[in-house]
């Protein structure tokens, strides 16, 4: 028998290959045709704006929250045929966008089935990531997972913009044939983290792990995505008009190969900093970030992109292992949880940003936006690192029951 290999040594096995492989293609084809929904639906299909902007608000909605859901599915039927089921539902979904075409209720449907496979499938891919792994070994590779979500979610837009209008059904059939490709390598995956003997072994193990004070992963993630889906939503807006559409998608290419190459380099040294400092740098860096896309030009907005980009990379990745470093729960439920912080945080930048987009816009000045974005990303964690809201280790609480010794002569202090 071959040893097993070390944790700093261990290279990525059979199973988690296929699964980043997977997550790639998955992405592609995700991305194939979900950016373009607004198009379909509102050019092909005829709907108003405003219904347009409402379907899509609440697919966004079933997608993040309902990663909730999957935990608690996992630990019913486990990780592999929680990923399954979400496979089934988003291959449904997308071929039924083919008969969808021709029907806006019909199209509709489909959207929403495939935000409800989506929701289930993440929180229980990265738990099957994960499991088994230690703790050095949890950030490379989720940082290897993000970084094949984020190659598939480059490169589906640019593959799927010749067949968006032309040959829509040809695209959709294309789609749902990968995802039922995939679907069928998920099954020949061995189980995981199967049912709720699985789950009853994470509470178990649960008293053992150190579960350091500090702000919440979980309102970290809120106010992380909320300043970063700023510049996601609105970068564009302020862009083009100023650069070209063509500097704009070479920003867009750039800052996801960086990401890609970026993150699995980088994911020892995130996991080795503490959480505040990791705020510290993942806020700083979208502080200086959205300031420095205020100057505006090629120059500020490229560089303003790759602080963005290095924000990103610290500030999800160290939520994400600290979330697991902190819970009890199974790894499928830490997920779902973050998914929806992260759907939370999406809803209020939407909310938010129209208004101050258009307040900026109709003042004259839309360095404005960008500015009050940087003082965001400044000031609102500064509550979080004064507040110590997370649970207190054991550890720590024996230390603090512990009776400092008295000295010779001293007289006995009551405590109250």
């Amino acid at each position: 028998m071959g040893r097993e290999p070390t944790a700093v040594g261990r290279r990525v096995t059979g199973p988690q290959a296929f699964l980043l492989a997977g997550s790639f293609l998955i992405t592609l084809g995700s991305f194939a045709v979900l950016p373009y929904m607004s198009v379909l639906l509102h050019q092909r299909l005829g709907l108003g704006l405003g219904t347009v902007g409402f379907v899509l608000a609440v697919a966004s909605l079933v997608q993040f929250s309902g990663g909730v859901a999957a935990g608690a599915v996992a630990g019913r039927i486990g990780l592999r045929a929680t990923m399954l089921v979400a496979l089934a539902l988003r291959t449904a979904g997308f071929a039924a966008f083919l008969p969808g075409l021709h029907s806006p209720a019909v199209a509709i449907g489909a959207l929403l089935l495939v935000s409800c496979g989506a929701a289930l499938y993440l929180p229980a891919n990265k738990a099957y990531l994960v499991e088994g792994a230690t703790e050095a070994e949890r950030p490379r590779v989720l940082s290897a997972g993000s970084s094949a979500f984020n190659a598939g979610m480059a490169l589906g837009p640019p593959a799927a913009a010749p067949f968006v209008l032309g040959s829509p059904a040809v695209l959709f059939a294309c789609v749902a044939a990968l995802f039922a490709l995939v679907g069928v390598g998920h099954a020949l995956l061995p189980p995981v983290g199967s049912g709720p003997a699985a789950t009853a072994a994470a509470v178990g193990s649960g008293h053992s792990r150190s579960r350091s004070p500090g702000p919440s992963p979980f309102a970290v993630t809120v106010l992380g995505v909320y300043v970063f889906m700023f510049f996601q939503h609105y970068l564009a807006l302020y862009a083009v008009p100023r650069t070209s559409a063509a500097f704009y998608g070479a920003v867009l290419m750039g800052y996801a190969g960086l990401l890609v190459v970026a993150q699995p380099l980088l994911s020892r040294r995130i996991a080795a900093l503490t959480y505040r400092n990791a705020m510290r740098v993942g806020f700083g860096a979208m502080a200086a970030g959205t300031a420095v896309i205020g100057f505006g030009g090629y120059a500020g907005i490229g560089a303003g992109a790759v602080l963005m980009c290095l924000g990103e990379i610290v500030l999800f990745l160290k939520n994400d292992l600290e979330a697991l470093a902190r819970s009890s729960t199974p790894a499928a439920t830490v997920f779902g949880r973050q998914r929806l912080a992260a759907g939370i945080g999406a809803f209020g930048s939407g909310v938010v940003g129209g208004q101050l987009y258009a307040a900026a816009d109709a003042a004259g000045s839309a360095r404005g936006f960008w500015v009050a974005v940087c003082l965001q990303a400044l000031i609102l964690p500064v509550c979080f690192l004064r507040r110590r809201t997370g649970p207190v280790s054991e550890t720590v609480r024996r230390r603090r029951s512990r009776r400092p010794p008295e000295k010779p002569g001293e007289p006995v202090r009551s405590r109250q």
